[in-house]
């Protein structure tokens, strides 16, 4: 049950509202207690039932002492005033115990729902700034399906299964506690003898509680595999199509859905069968006292209104124990939600921001890479065991400012890891990273960050309007400005002949462009943003020709006077680079200008001569 306290914790946050919410449930529940109460003089005034002393009894509070004050003080009533007033008296005593029990359980449940909502309010809110801190080698790690699944479907369970039992959590017990005080004020015996039941139906219903946590935890955990496999195929949906591979797919969905459905069925069976067995054992409960309460009244040792009363107030018993029950069961399946939810808000963050950290408020000189090595654990096949995988080895590297810096090399060779290492999507191993000769670890995260732009092969867009996305949802910037940044990287031409222009929405992704104008309008975000830092990961490597061309001239006007880090596939488009890095194994084996580089006769005049050879 850790997890579900973890998530009670945020009921700090509530401290008056669930001071009122107990407050009103209390009263509710009194002077629910208060309507049955008037039940016992209407039984007495219409039945007359035991012997009334004659003269007036002293009054004492004790369950005979109290019945007898009050019943000589009814029958008093009677002779007086007549039978119909009093029941008149007692019917309207009885309604108006109803109405206010009612309205303070409104009240009650008004204070719960900004509660409720509240708490899944800020659930959601931590979730998600955890999953934008998060570094990006978690994602690496997870798939997004599962992810997906947690952040909806198992927060989605966590309100209905556990923020939704507050009302009982609250409200049932203090019902099961004041009911049962007033059944052992009335018969400490006959309450007894609901205590001897009370224990089995508590062990048995602890059973169906851990069985159902287990089979919860086991369908959550296929729920987001569920996930995951239907975001893989909807994003790789082409590929399913082209290969034929629509049955396969659907044969795999189908066994999945399978699992998780049995699942399912089998945490339904079981919270359902707690229902009727606490029924049982209440019913079962419930006519031993009838049997040992008439022996009792027979014998003269209980007045007979107020066994009446004392079964009357058993049975209202019976539903708040349900409740309690049907709450336990929902904590224990909702535990296993709220158990996937928070592996997700304690996940390491990793990339850390140190105390009073220096904010970067520009970049004026050099960014320097000082022996960096970046390494990580991967588990080896069949073995079990993690061996450690060198990305980069040892790195010494210049980025002079104003210059254009271009990274090389076959495929694994590191290129991406090494820019990644600059903005502090990750962290070197060892070595050390300086901009302007300052740590990029000591430096407050968000303002180094902001010196540098990212236009990468894979364009991060979004389903919303041309405008929004060159401005990435700022305010801050006008439409002037917008159209300004669009036109240095030549994409005004075609944005305009869009239908409404830069209020098109170009769909999810930006789906509805071609791959050369999603491209330029990456680029116009990194003009408009005016970072002195750009990176360019293979910005031109997934488009034709046509496309590269337009593409390269919106790049070329970006790098005007700013500070460039490009990883080039196609060698042709950084020949004019002031240094042209060669990476292969983690490492750097050359360095130098494209003329340097073709005379030294190494491994650049190696990929220069392939790609010759392949065009």
């Amino acid at each position: 049950m850790k997890p579900i306290l973890r998530i009670f914790r945020y009921l700090r946050h509530f401290p008056w509202q669930i001071g009122f919410n107990i407050f009103f449930n209390v009263l509710h529940i009194l002077f629910n207690l208060g309507s049955y109460v008037m039940i016992v003089p209407f039984v007495e005034l219409l039945f007359g039932l035991g012997d009334v002393s004659a003269a007036e009894p002293a009054f004492s509070f004790s369950q005979q002492g109290l019945a007898d004050w009050a019943f000589w003080h009814l029958h008093a009533y009677r002779d007086t005033l007549g039978l119909w007033p009093c029941l008149l008296i007692v019917a309207g005593g009885y309604l108006a115990c109803s109405l206010l029990s009612n309205l303070f359980r409104y009240l009650a449940l008004v204070f719960l729902s900004t509660i409720r909502n509240g708490l899944i309010e800020h659930l959601r809110n931590d979730i998600y700034r955890r999953v934008t801190i998060l570094p990006i080698s978690y994602f690496n790690r997870k798939r997004r399906g599962d992810l997906i699944s947690r952040m909806a479907n198992d927060l989605f369970d966590v309100e209905w299964s556990v923020v939704s039992t507050l009302q009982s959590l609250v409200k049932d017990p203090i019902n099961v506690i004041v009911f049962s005080v007033t059944l052992l004020f009335v018969s400490w015996r006959l309450f007894v003898l609901f205590l001897v039941v009370l224990p089995v139906g508590v062990w048995l219903i602890a059973l169906i509680g851990k069985s159902l946590k287990r089979n919860s935890q086991q369908g959550q955990n296929r729920l987001g595999v569920l996930f995951a496999w239907l975001d893989e195929s909807l994003a790789n949906l082409r590929a399913v199509k082209s290969f034929g591979r629509e049955e396969q797919r659907e044969k795999g969905f189908r066994r999945i859905n399978d699992h998780y459905t049995r699942s399912m069925v089998r945490v339904t069976l079981r919270r359902e069968l707690s229902s009727p067995l606490s029924e049982i054992l209440g019913t079962l409960a419930l006519v031993i006292i009838l049997i040992v309460g008439g022996w009792q009244v027979i014998d003269g040792v209980i007045h007979p209104s107020v066994f009446i009363f004392f079964v009357i107030v058993f049975a209202r018993l019976i539903p708040p124990i349900q409740a309690v029950v049907k709450a336990y069961n929902s904590l224990q399946k909702g535990s296993a939600s709220a158990a996937r939810f928070l592996e997700v808000l304690d996940a390491d963050e990793v990339i850390l921001e140190v105390p009073e950290a220096k904010v970067l408020d520009g970049f004026h000189h050099a960014i320097e890479l000082h022996d960096v090595t970046f390494s990580y654990d991967e588990a080896s096949q069949g073995s079990g065991q993690r061996e450690r995988h060198i990305v980069l080895n040892h790195v010494n590297l210049t980025v002079p400012k104003g210059k254009t810096v271009a990274l090389v090399g076959p495929s694994g060779a590191g290129k991406s890891t090494l820019v990644d290492l600059l903005p502090r999507f990750y962290d070197c191993t060892s070595g050390t990273i300086t901009v302007d000769g300052m740590p990029v670890k000591e430096l407050n995260i968000n303002s180094l960050r902001s010196q540098f732009g990212l236009v990468s092969q894979n364009c991060i867009l979004f389903n919303d309007t041309v405008a929004n996305n060159i401005s990435f949802g700022s305010e801050r910037y006008t439409a002037d400005e917008i159209r300004a940044a669009a036109v240095v990287a030549n994409a005004d031409d075609f944005i305009q002949a869009l239908p409404e222009g830069y209020n098109t929405i170009i769909g999810d992704r930006g789906m509805n462009l071609s791959g050369g104008q999603r491209q330029r309008l990456s680029i116009a975000r990194a003009v408009l943003r005016g970072t002195p830092i750009l990176i360019l990961d293979e910005a031109t490597s997934a488009l034709d020709s046509e496309s590269e061309q337009l593409v390269q001239q919106g790049l070329e006007a970006l790098m005007q006077g700013r500070t460039a880090i490009v990883i080039a596939h196609r060698l042709s488009t950084i020949r004019h680079a002031d240094l042209i890095v060669v990476l292969d194994h983690g490492r750097i084996v050359e360095q130098g200008t494209h003329d340097e580089l073709l005379a030294a006769g190494g491994m650049y005049r190696k990929l220069v001569d392939m790609q010759s050879f392949e065009k």
